[in-house]
């Protein structure tokens, strides 16, 4: 999938093929009676681009400075847009069409299930290449099946390196032990993986970017994995970062901005056969706080922006304005709160509270989404009640949250537990002990910090104090994935559009698994049965089997709560009528690549 989407988008869903008949639809019905929308436009991808003209500058934005220019640390979302720009995946997927499609390579699935034999084979494409701003493809290092195999093998298959792939490597055989899916050359452009038995998505499961080998082995060979994350670093000069997307990134002033030019050996083309991307050049303007942001946009100082509730009305009700303003639906995903359970980096006393499965239910039931939806989004936004995405496959609406907005449960479910009130109305625990934690959330997401006050004064009204810390992001970043010395945290991981979807998440050997990352075995039974789950579904191919094993997966998570979901609201893009091909729906996202000047 193109890295550089208007809207933030992950490998994307299964739905019907005509536009018209897309979910956004559907969610926009749920709200046509709020005047609020009253020129908004729908306007959905999945129609043939326009063929458009070269040339033009595209200035967006980003809140922070980018961490590294090393896709090894890219774990922030700003640090990830801009290294993404230099990166593809193998294949892409079309959320309209709901098929895998070529992109680097291609690829066919060769499936013998009687014998339980499965091969993956790719073919990359003959005029893929590294190159540094200003050089020619000849200048440039040919990308090969080395590149992939190395990356695949001893970057994101080393363990040290704590990389996202690594636990989606590893299947689950029937005698209950953990076999790898392998990777074998063919040739300099062909190779192949190979699964230790069949399962039920396995181009999803073998995707993958990858960089340059050229400039990674060497290091790894003389110095070691760890020296790799030393790579690239943001003191590197841009102009020595190699490409094989569509643009090269060309300088990078802290504080200011990005720029990227466009890069003339990118292998992708429209329909007629002219070069991509029509841009020429794509700023990303460092900007950190949101309203700033908005001024700059109004200003047309950046050529798109993602429209907060609160700013919808002002943007709809200037008459002159230059812009449109697109209602891409209900968001897919919803950003969650999560409780740590980290025996290993907690306060003792706050582990024995987030360890009980009913506290954690109690809290959730704590967690007034309808207040949220209707104060922090201005109406424009519906409860999270589902841990699936309504576009997952396996998505069922009647598999929903038990633990919604509900303080007298909430009581209940802490009596349970021994949580009592004092006669000043404090929460105390079995030892008598004032129940007080810390919730953090980014500084900069004025949406999280409102959100978390709102969840802290219901709290309050129970006697607990949940103390809201806003944080920098990037140690927010530090905190969820180095150090775990967290309470509550709240983030967002995107959307659950495949059911096996997250290997490093729900998996309890996951970098990602957050509550408790990295467990050697399973810490407690329900993760045990998680782990179970997972990896029962990625290979069981009978549709009405693999259904039932999802729905216990779904509703062990909403019944163990290690995390809750809040909302899911609107999304709104901005954009001015000076460019082509926009379109924006929650599937996808204007690329890009298409992006073009209006003459």
């Amino acid at each position: 999938m193109s890295k550089f989407m208007i809207t933030v988008s992950a490998i994307i869903l299964l739905l019907s093929c005509s536009p018209e008949s897309e979910i956004g639809l559907d969610d926009i019905a749920q709200f046509q009676n709020n005047p609020a929308l009253k020129g908004t436009v729908y306007k959905p991808g999945g129609r043939p681009w326009e063929i458009g003209v070269p040339g033009g500058t595209w200035t967006a934005s980003i809140n922070n400075d980018p961490k590294s220019f090393n896709t090894l640390l890219a774990r922030d979302g700003d640090t990830g847009t801009i290294v993404g720009i230099l990166y593809e995946p193998l294949v892409d997927y079309d959320p309209y069409k709901k098929e895998f499609i070529p992109n680097l390579a291609e690829f066919e699935i060769v499936a013998d299930e009687k014998n339980d034999k499965l091969e993956v084979i790719f073919i990359l494409r003959d005029d893929l290449y590294w190159t540094l701003p200003g050089q020619t493809r000849e200048q440039g290092v040919k990308v090969t099946s080395d590149d992939v195999i190395f990356w695949y093998n001893e970057v994101e298959g080393d363990r040290e390196l704590q990389q996202p792939g690594y636990a989606g490597r590893l299947i689950d055989m029937p005698d209950g032990s953990k076999k790898p899916i392998m990777i074998a050359k063919i040739d300099d452009r062909r190779f192949k993986f190979i699964f230790p038995r069949v399962i039920a998505n396995p181009v999803l499961s073998v995707n993958m970017d990858f960089g340059p080998r050229y400039i990674f082995e060497p290091v790894k060979r003389q110095k070691g994995a760890a020296a790799l994350m030393d790579l690239q670093s943001i003191d590197t000069d841009p102009k020595q970062l190699p490409s094989l997307g569509a643009f090269h990134i060309v300088s990078y002033e802290p504080g200011l901005r990005v720029v990227c030019e466009r890069n003339p050996n990118y292998w992708k083309k429209d329909e007629k056969g002219n070069s991509l991307p029509y841009l020429q050049q794509l700023i990303f303007k460092i900007i950190p706080n949101r309203d700033t942001e908005f001024l700059i946009f109004k200003q047309k100082e950046k050529d798109a922006y993602s429209v907060r509730p609160e700013d919808l009305s002002e943007l709809l009700s200037n008459p002159n304005a230059e812009y449109t303003v697109y209602n891409g639906g209900r968001s897919l995903g919803s950003a969650f709160v999560a409780f740590n359970q980290n025996p290993k980096t907690m306060d003792p006393v706050v582990y024995s509270w987030m360890s009980r499965k009913k506290f954690r239910q109690a809290l959730s039931s704590l967690l007034n989404r309808e207040r949220i939806a209707q104060t922090v989004y201005r109406g424009l936004a519906v409860p999270a009640h589902h841990f699936f995405a309504i576009a997952n496959p396996m998505f069922d609406p009647n598999i929903q949250l038990p633990y919604t907005y509900n303080p007298e449960r909430a009581l209940s479910l802490l009596a349970e537990e021994g949580f009592k009130r004092d006669s000043n109305g404090v929460m105390r625990d079995p030892e008598n002990r004032p129940v007080v934690f810390d919730i953090i959330v980014g500084i900069e997401n004025n949406i999280g910090v409102d959100t978390m006050n709102i969840f802290s004064d219901e709290l309050k009204q129970v006697g607990i104090e949940g103390k809201v810390k806003p944080i920098d992001f990037q140690k927010l970043v530090e905190m969820l994935t180095n150090t775990y010395d967290w309470h509550v945290a709240t983030a967002s991981l995107g959307s659950n559009y495949w059911p096996e979807g997250g290997s490093n998440v729900w998996q309890s050997s996951g970098n990602f698994h957050l509550w408790h990352p990295l467990q050697e075995t399973p810490q407690t039974e329900w993760e045990k049965r998680l782990d179970e789950l997972y990896n029962q579904g990625r290979y069981t191919l009978d549709s009405a089997k693999r259904k039932q094993i999802y729905d216990e997966f779904q509703r062990l998570i909403l019944e163990e709560v290690p995390l809750t979901y809040i909302v899911h609201p609107l999304s709104f893009l901005a954009v001015y009528n000076r460019w082509g091909n926009i379109v924006h729906d929650t599937l996808r996202g204007t690329d890009l690549n298409y992006v073009y000047h209006l003459k």
